[in-house]
């Protein structure tokens, strides 16, 4: 059934398709008929950072920035679901057109550049879900925002949402907003940790602990993965998303879009996202748990990412190209492991 939807979403442009079907998605759920969409058959959960994961494959961040579908996409049986990337202030991203298809190769290119309502209205948004999973929330910087002061954005935005998520990303490496990869290296990262985790601790005194995880790019060398890793270990990070999307166009020379800039995702990202993972899993303290995301387009590809060091997985162009399905498939995969 999805096949046949696909197909004719993929007549539309990437951002109408998308907002026709979280729109469809959402109206199932407000009229109580998600009953009609795959239901994973078994499940695992999963404990990490004193949270029970229902199952070990989540949403990434990206397809719902405002938490304005977190119920209906739960419906769906996803263990986890993490909304944004939010900023304090609402902006409305890059230019379109600014997503782009290469089907040929299950692929996504998207420069969106954190379009979205602001923090205010997704803190409303999760406070109204009534989904049962865990909701993690992605926090970054507003355009405008000048590198140096994008600690405040950072630390803004964890003041709100610190009640209501039950754990937070930072997110360090989209490749859409000026400088923010800057972030990840040097004293600028250490700089930036070491502000979160006092604010942290701060909280902490008067509200429950929220983990604080680190999302980086797949564009890195073994040796800054190592910087990475020794950086993350004396600063007692509590998790890290491996990979975001990457800059790099291997293997797409020839097909439309390719030199679109952006972020790449889905099936070409794989290989980098899956060694990427794998270093740091044998860099980073075994305390560290990872959550593995890039390039997961069937079930036995998710099962993949926890071989090579995750332990739990995100879906977000393998959902785009294969839908529900993939959903319902990967979760009883990993549920058998």
């Amino acid at each position: 059934m999805y096949s046949v939807l696909r197909k004719i979403l993929f007549f539309m442009s990437g951002e109408t398709a998308h907002e026709i079907t979280m729109d469809g998605l959402g109206a199932l759920s407000r009229l109580h008929l998600t009953g009609i969409l795959p239901k994973p058959d078994q499940q695992k959960p999963v404990s990490l950072f004193g949270l029970t994961f229902p199952n070990a494959v989540g949403l990434a961040a990206g397809l719902d920035k405002n938490g304005d579908y977190i119920d209906a996409l739960g419906a769906l049986g996803f263990g986890f679901i993490e909304v944004g990337t939010v900023t304090p202030k609402a902006q409305p991203g890059n230019a379109a057109p600014r997503l782009f298809r290469i089907p040929e190769k299950e692929a996504i290119i998207n420069r969106m550049g954190f379009n979205n309502k602001g923090v205010d209205y997704l803190v409303e948004r999760v406070k109204r879900a009534t989904y049962k999973g865990v909701i993690g929330i992605n926090i970054g910087k507003n355009k405008d925002t000048p590198e140096d002061q994008a600690v405040n954005d950072y630390l803004y935005c964890l003041d709100r949402v610190y009640e209501v998520a039950d754990y937070i990303v930072i997110n360090l490496s989209s490749p859409n907003t000026p400088g923010l990869r800057d972030l990840q290296f040097g004293d600028n990262l250490s700089q930036l940790l070491t502000a979160l985790k006092q604010r942290q601790k701060t909280l902490d005194q008067s509200l429950s602990h929220t983990p604080i995880l680190i999302k980086i790019a797949p564009d890195l060398s073994d040796e800054a993965v190592q910087t990475l890793a020794t950086t993350f270990n004396e600063l007692e990070v509590e998790g890290v998303i491996a990979t975001n999307t990457t800059v790099a166009r291997d293997h797409l020379s020839g097909y439309r879009y390719a030199d679109e800039a952006g972020g790449l995702s889905g099936a070409p990202v794989r290989e980098q996202a899956n060694h990427v993972l794998k270093l740091f899993r044998e860099r980073l303290d075994t305390k560290i748990p990872l959550i593995g995301v890039g390039g997961v387009m069937s079930a036995h590809e998710a099962e993949e990412k926890l071989k090579v060091g995750a332990d739990l997985v995100q879906l977000y162009t393998g959902f785009i190209y294969h839908g529900p399905t993939l959903v319902k498939t990967a979760i009883e995969r990993l549920a058998r492991l």
